[in-house]
């Protein structure tokens, strides 16, 4: 039997002179993530990707399951390809879905006719396929408002499909689509969120882990890959960035006023995602924040932090409830281990009265008793680096 998937593109669809670019995109990132699955034909032809088996050793299952995860993707269907004609749709709706149609008591056939040369008008097929499958499968009721089984006929540019409804895909740009980004990637629940959710509008993600060894430890920064391998579903192929930052903590918490701790560390970890950045090619930097959850959430604190980088900070979850990130980060998969008790560099060295009205200028007279460039080149200097 012949079983196909089809994606549909969603916004892709709107960009005008730009939309072959994207498509391309999607093919070869799709192509990337269905590799080692099976050998399978990949075109588009009007406003949709076609993902076809060439042989029987394809995976097909694991294939779906993993072009859920393709950003660009808006939705998806199982399908099964016949010729474009009212009997030949019917006989592989009778035996396409076959199984779907004996496990369920009332039905309705939808159709969509994208080539208009097909000499029955979409009702008319509708009507034709659905009066078939009720001879066919006698104890079955039509019902076209609540359906138990809907039974979708799509007659298309090379041929008709029929397939028992879409799925959601995992919507957004193809990754690359909108250029590179460094992401600040820690153990929490929050910044895995947000790393998805700007893979989500077509960045090509450059993940970026402060390590402190031996405050934190090596189960701690495998927590951080364990999350990135995660998130290399949605984003594609991930190198992590592990800086070390021992050094900077020691020397702040050596020669700096406690209040302004989390301050500096993270005007630190700005600069040198700045560094990664320019090495990389990225345009802007990630970060997890959300305003008012922790003391270097306000908005000064924020405002003083970026003040030492000159890329924009992307902040994809500012306003968002931190209910609404704990339900996408279980929805992506991250949360479980998002919570696993390893500490991280960022609570490690927090100050007992944080200044959450930090002034700048205030913050730039505490860290000036530290060789700031030194200690970030030594820093970049000792990054290494784990692809998955």
């Amino acid at each position: 039997m012949n079983d196909i998937i089809l994606l549909k593109l969603g916004e892709l669809v709107l960009k005008g002179q730009n939309r072959r670019y994207f498509e391309q995109r999607l093919i070869s990132n799709i192509k990337r993530r269905i590799e080692g699955l099976g050998n399978f034909r990949i075109y588009s032809v009007q406003s949709a990707i076609y993902v076809e088996p060439l042989d029987e050793t394809c995976d097909m299952n694991e294939t779906f399951n993993a072009l859920k995860q393709v950003f660009g993707v808006a939705s998806l269907s199982r399908a099964a390809a016949c010729e474009k004609k009212a009997e030949a749709i019917l006989e592989m709706a009778k035996t396409y879905l076959k199984d779907e149609l004996e496990g369920v008591s009332s039905f309705k056939v939808e159709t969509k006719r994208s080539d208009k040369s097909f000499p029955m008008t979409s009702i008319e097929l509708s009507r034709y396929v659905g009066g078939g499958l009720h001879q066919a499968f006698p104890h079955l009721k039509p019902d076209m408002h609540e359906p138990e089984l809907t039974v979708n006929v799509e007659v298309r540019d090379y041929a008709a499909y029929v397939h028992a409804g879409s799925e959601r895909g995992a919507g957004g740009l193809p990754v690359g689509t909108g250029g590179r980004a460094v992401s600040l990637l820690s153990g929490g629940i929050d910044s895995p969120v947000a790393t998805y959710m700007m893979a989500k509008r077509g960045l090509k993600i450059i993940p970026v882990h402060f390590f402190s060894f031996p405050y934190t430890s090596e189960l701690a920064k495998q927590k951080v890959l364990d999350l990135a391998a995660v998130l290399k579903n949605y984003c594609g192929d991930l190198t992590v960035e592990i800086v070390p930052f021992t050094r900077i903590q020691e020397e702040m918490r050596a020669k700096c006023p406690e209040e302004y701790f989390t301050i500096i560390m993270r005007r630190f970890m700005m600069r040198i995602a700045q560094e990664i950045a320019d090495l990389n090619g990225c345009k802007a930097i990630i970060t997890g924040e959300n305003l008012g959850q922790v003391a270097s959430q306000t908005v000064e604190a924020m405002a003083v932090t970026e003040a030492c980088c000159s890329l924009p900070v992307l902040r994809p979850l500012i306003g968002m409830d931190k209910e609404e990130i704990i339900s996408l980060a279980r929805k992506i998969g991250t949360f479980d281990l998002s919570v696993l008790p390893y500490e991280d560099c960022c609570t490690v060295f927090t100050p007992r009265r944080p200044k959450t009205k930090p002034r700048l200028e205030l913050v730039e007279a505490a860290e000036s008793v530290l060789d700031i460039e030194a200690l970030t080149r030594e820093a970049v200097a000792g990054i290494s680096r784990v692809k998955l």
